[in-house]
């Protein structure tokens, strides 16, 4: 198991976990656990999810959920998890 973070935030609208989670199956991706709030009509999503079984380069998988969120009008960042864990200690 390969561990990584994504992060979804930008404006509500309608189909963004659907476009998401499609890119996601797309690629062989699984998703581990997922927490998705909207605040004042802005969208935030946290994923954790398993890399291990996608065929491409984690850089590749980065730049392609840059331009899923392009297209939804939101910004899209993916992470290790070890380096999440690091930038993010106490």
């Amino acid at each position: 198991m390969k561990k990584a973070i994504i992060t979804v935030v930008g404006h509500d609208c309608v189909g963004i976990i659907a476009k998401v989670c499609t890119y996601l199956a797309e690629r062989n991706i699984n998703i581990l656990d997922i927490s998705q709030t909207i605040v004042g009509g802005y969208f935030n999503m946290m994923m954790v999810v398993d890399v291990a079984g996608s065929d491409a380069e984690f850089e590749t998988i980065s730049e392609e959920l840059k331009g899923v969120g392009t297209q939804i009008g939101c910004v899209i960042r993916i992470q290790l998890e070890d380096i999440f864990d690091m930038m993010h200690r106490i």
